[in-house]
């Protein structure tokens, strides 16, 4: 159908007229845009506004400064000293044994107790032995006598020298038999072969000894040997005379001076240690062989090193540190204190003081004790509080 060949309508085109956003909506989008716009700017105001506060508050509150012990590092001369572990040996010492087998007749010890040398410990059945022995003695008479008369009759011609030769043999016979039997005897009553003192009885009367059984144990407890192990490359340090302080787990905080008496010619190829002994006297007894022993070898002074109090080294996995004492002058011309972390490089540990061998000089100021409580830059007031006193037995290292 053609819409123009309707009666009731025009055939006039109909003409589109322009749409126009209204003023209002325009409006309402430039208020939420400026609204948007002071709210964003604020935030910025404010943040900018509470970190300089924050800062302006920390500036004017400075914390307090914290008290600390302090002491001075000091050029010292430090003992020498080159310490190893080993243990103590009885210079003399053994296991007292029968050279004969035989029944044991009689125990003549106490176990525990101070014998001297020769003094009878243990008989063993000697009654054949007795007897052999009046026998020789016996025929050695006879033929003392037929030897003697043998040289008068040869003296005076009546007799030959083959006569006398032969009751000298027959003598001799009989004296070697004496001998021979007495020194079975001797074997058969055991003594004591040194002064010492005895230790656990192993054996009872009326018991079979074999030769080599253990019958007691004899301890020369007057001197002590300390037997130590060094390193290949301490070696050069050590001379025979070189004092050897020892100490032991059973008497802590006491020494036991000794020299060193033999150095070992070799080194040992599997550990590259060389062996050391050192005799140690032992007046009271009190040392007993086969104790665990730390030996500490006195070495020539070496020159004189910077020292700290021990508890002033800060000892951890990135290195070991101290705090130094630095002072600054302030815009208003006046001093502070301050504790900076410095690390340093450490030496050995001797009288309770630790060597600086790099990153202090002497003179310099550290905290002694409570490095736990100061950050590094903290300011810090020197307390009047003496630092800690070094043990009266320090440990040596």
């Amino acid at each position: 159908m053609n819409i123009v060949t309707e009666q009731h309508i025009s055939g006039k085109p109909v003409k589109e007229t322009p749409r126009t956003r209204p003023v209002r909506m325009v409006r309402w989008f430039i208020v939420i845009g400026l609204l948007l716009g002071a709210l964003v700017g604020g935030l910025v105001w404010f943040n900018h506004f509470r970190d300089q506060m924050i800062k302006q508050f920390f500036a004017n509150n400075k914390p307090p400064p914290i008290n600390v012990s302090v002491a001075e590092a000091k050029a010292e001369v430090v003992p020498n000293l080159l310490t190893a572990v080993g243990d103590l040996a009885a210079v003399h010492q053994v296991n007292v044994t029968s050279d004969v087998s035989g029944r044991i007749t009689d125990i003549m010890f106490t176990a525990g107790a101070h014998v001297t040398a020769g003094t009878p410990l243990l008989q063993i059945y000697d009654a054949p032995d007795q007897g052999d022995l009046a026998n020789f003695k016996a025929q050695a008479t006879v033929a003392e006598l037929s030897l003697d008369r043998a040289k008068q009759l040869a003296a005076r011609q009546f007799g030959p020298q083959a006569t006398v030769d032969q009751a000298q043999a027959t003598y001799d016979q009989a004296m070697a038999g004496i001998a021979k039997t007495e020194a079975i005897i001797s074997q058969k009553k055991v003594r004591a072969p040194f002064d010492g003192e005895l230790g656990v009885r192993h054996v009872e009367v009326g018991q079979f000894l074999s030769a080599g059984t253990m019958i007691v144990t004899l301890t020369d407890l007057s001197e002590l040997y300390a037997n130590f192990t060094v390193t290949e490359k301490d070696s050069a340090q050590l001379k025979v005379g070189q004092v050897v302080r020892v100490r032991v787990d059973a008497y802590p905080g006491r020494d036991f001076e000794g020299k060193i008496t033999t150095i070992e010619p070799q080194i040992a190829t599997d550990t590259r240690n060389i062996y050391v002994q050192a005799t140690i006297a032992n007046p009271d007894h009190i040392l007993k062989p086969g104790m665990f022993a730390t030996a500490t070898v006195v070495l020539p002074d070496k020159p004189p090193v910077i020292t700290v109090p021990e508890t002033a080294v800060d000892y951890t996995l990135y290195g070991d540190s101290v705090f130094l004492i630095t002072e600054k002058t302030g815009d208003d011309g006046k001093t502070s204190l301050s504790a900076v972390r410095t690390f340093v490089q450490t030496g050995n540990r001797v009288g309770g003081r630790a060597e600086i061998l790099k990153g202090l000089k002497p003179g310099d100021r550290v905290v002694a004790v409570g490095q736990i409580k100061v950050p590094s830059g903290a300011a810090v007031a020197i307390s009047n509080d003496p630092p800690p006193p070094v043990p009266a037995n320090p440990p040596r290292y």
